[in-house]
């Protein structure tokens, strides 16, 4: 039922339309009174519906924004304040950004034409949407950047899946790219102020700049020579823009035999300043170190394991081959050194190298004898003073060894100093002690034998010892004699060398457990050849007519030579008609020997002499005192 009055007026309010039920109501107003009006609308405002609140929301504070900048008046803070959520603001902005259209469906308050491609055309004005403080302003304008820089990241992987890149490739290598994606996007930005793309989108203008930069088709390349997308990625954040730089170095890298497997190893290793040099500078470089004995054919895996050389300048690089040069090594020795371990010449800082080569001075070396050192084992230079040489040196101390022991260490085996102690010489050094070596047999092993610390406990040392008293008849008070005195058994490989001389000595006759005695005797026994000892053997029985029993009394047969000390000392001994044993003949210097030979033969001439006198002074008496003792 309507209400009658002077004049009525039908009012019908937009927002009710969005907010109500499915049956809007009508609702008449008395224009008269003005506040009683106002009181109604407020009265009858119906509840909003949940699913359009924001759109409705959004619409009620932009006509109300309308309505206040046409009365001129200063709205209240609550009036101000955004019912805009600020997820519904972020999704503005990246409509606004994205040159993009998006998905329409039926009541959307962002109407979009199919013919206008710009999305903001249909939107509301940000400065409605983002009203706020300095701090605000400053959030949204990063989000907005972060929101073109996706959209730079879109544009590129299109581009590679253009190029025929696979999706999680492209994504892989964009993801890597931060630095390249920011190029683009400023690029791009900067396009905008050309006339020709002033009316452009963003997306056009970075598409333009990835295809001018041809950062895809040099991507391909550097797939091509086995490059990664992790190399490819640090090798255009390193170009700075500059992408053709990179296809330069690369053949200039291929031209001096640098495999593809390490191209980009060796340019991303090869410093910052890698792709800005010129191709002069860089041969310059390869030039002098040929002139110092760096082959032509060596340089490619030279500069592939130091690629920090071709960080320096000429200058540089003849200041650290005159290092080297200056202790005695020679154009061979130098480019030998240099191809061995090519880190010595260019990874180290020179300070780092003085000091290593001055502590290596204190075991009483020479300039010389550290270049001599230095070209046979190069890979000192990569050994920390503080964490690997001073920690050994005190326990090489700890057990014995002295300076001069330390010293002959290094020259016969200079990679004892390069092992690691913890992991490589405690634990073999433990294993003596178990065996029941001594602290001072330990000492005089290592000093003796330095080889020993860097053959494998598990695969070398252990097996020797296991044969030794399984195979070779050593009993377990033995093993530690063994190990003692013959070191460099331990060194000898089973199949090859000790299972050989253990089947031999067993043919001769020999019984296990007197090989074992003689091995305990005589350690290195189970060292030599089998060519070498049936010479010995056969001179021994035939000529020399020996018996086993000689042999296995004095095992040390076999070390002396068979031409140089047992043929003649045994033609002496056969020419006076002497027979001594085979230690008195041969365990003695050659002045021993004569001197011996001279008193046996004083000896027997002496008796001799007095049988004689004795038989010329009293014939009959012997005769008559034979005759009588005869029964």
């Amino acid at each position: 039922m309507f209400l009658s009055c002077q004049k009525h007026t039908l009012y019908y309010h937009s927002s009710y339309s969005i907010h109500s039920s499915k049956n809007p109501k009508l609702i008449i107003i008395n224009c008269q009174n003005p506040n009683e009006q106002q009181q109604h609308h407020q009265k009858n405002h119906p509840i909003p519906r949940t699913q359009n609140s924001k759109s409705t929301s959004f619409l009620i504070h932009h006509l109300s924004q309308k309505n206040n900048n046409n009365n001129n008046t200063n709205p209240s803070p609550t009036e101000l304040q955004d019912p805009t959520p600020h997820e519904e603001k972020i999704k503005l902005l990246e409509l606004s950004l994205v040159r993009k259209r998006t998905p329409q469906f039926p009541g959307s308050i962002y109407a979009q034409s199919s013919s206008d491609p710009d999305v903001g055309s249909s939107l509301p004005p940000l400065r409605t949407i983002f009203q706020s403080g300095d701090e605000e302003e400053e959030k949204m304008i990063m989000q907005a950047i972060e929101i073109r820089r996706k959209v730079t990241q879109e544009v590129f992987k299109g581009a590679m899946q253009k190029g025929k890149f696979g999706i999680t490739y492209s994504t892989n290598l964009v993801d890597r790219l931060g630095g390249f994606i920011d190029y683009v996007m400023i690029e791009a930005a900067n396009l905008k102020r050309l006339p020709e793309y002033s009316n452009s989108t963003f997306n056009l203008r970075a598409k333009t700049v990835i295809e001018d930069s041809q950062v895809v088709p040099l991507i391909r390349w550097l797939k091509h020579n086995s490059l990664s997308y992790p190399e490819i990625a640090k090798l255009i954040l390193m170009s700075r823009g500059k992408l053709e730089s990179i296809r330069n170095r690369v053949e200039w890298l291929k031209s001096v035999l640098v495999k593809g497997d390490f191209i980009g190893d060796a340019m991303l290793k090869s410093g910052d300043n890698f792709l800005q040099r010129s191709d002069a500078e860089l041969d310059e470089i390869v030039k002098y170190l040929m002139s110092n004995g760096v082959r032509r054919d060596w340089m490619g895996y030279v500069l592939s394991r130091c690629p920090k050389l071709l960080s320096y300048n000429l200058e540089e690089v003849k200041t650290r081959v005159q290092f080297y040069l200056d202790m005695g090594l020679d154009e061979k020795d130098f480019g030998t050194m240099v191809f061995d371990f090519p880190k010595a010449l260019g990874h180290y800082s020179l300070e780092e190298m003085h000091r290593k080569v001055d502590y290596l001075k204190e075991f009483g070396l020479e300039s010389k004898d550290v270049g001599k050192l230095l070209a046979f084992r190069p890979e000192l230079m990569a050994c920390s003073i503080e964490e690997r040489w001073q920690p050994l040196v005190k326990y090489l101390y700890y057990y014995g060894i002295t300076r001069d022991g330390m010293k002959r260490m290094l020259i016969i085996k200079p990679m004892v100093f390069c092992v690691d102690l913890e992991m490589t010489i405690v634990p073999k050094v433990k294993f003596f002690q178990d065996l029941g070596v001594t602290n001072d047999g330990i000492a005089n092993m290592l000093v003796k034998f330095p080889p020993l610390l860097t053959y494998s406990l598990y695969k070398k040392i252990r097996p020797v010892v296991i044969f030794l008293m399984t195979k070779a008849g050593v009993t377990e008070e033995s093993i530690a004699k063994v190990v003692a005195l013959g070191p460099q058994l331990l060194g000898c490989h089973i199949v090859h060398k000790l299972e050989v001389n253990v089947k031999y000595y067993l043919s001769l006759g020999i019984r296990l457990r007197q090989l074992g005695e003689m091995v305990a005797d005589f350690p290195m026994l189970l060292r030599y050849n089998t060519d070498v000892l049936r010479p010995k053997y056969t001179y021994l029985r035939r000529t020399m007519v020996r018996t086993l029993q000689d042999l296995i009394e004095f095992p040390r047969f076999f070390s002396y030579s068979l031409e140089g000390r047992i043929i003649p000392r045994h033609k002496v001994l056969v020419e006076n008609q002497i027979n001594v044993k085979l230690k008195c003949m041969l365990a003695c210097t050659d002045e021993e020997f004569d001197k011996m030979v001279k008193n046996i033969i004083r000896k027997r001439n002496k008796i001799q002499s007095s049988v004689m006198k004795a038989n010329t002074t009293h014939p009959q008496s012997l005769i008559a005192g034979d005759i009588t003792t005869t029964p």
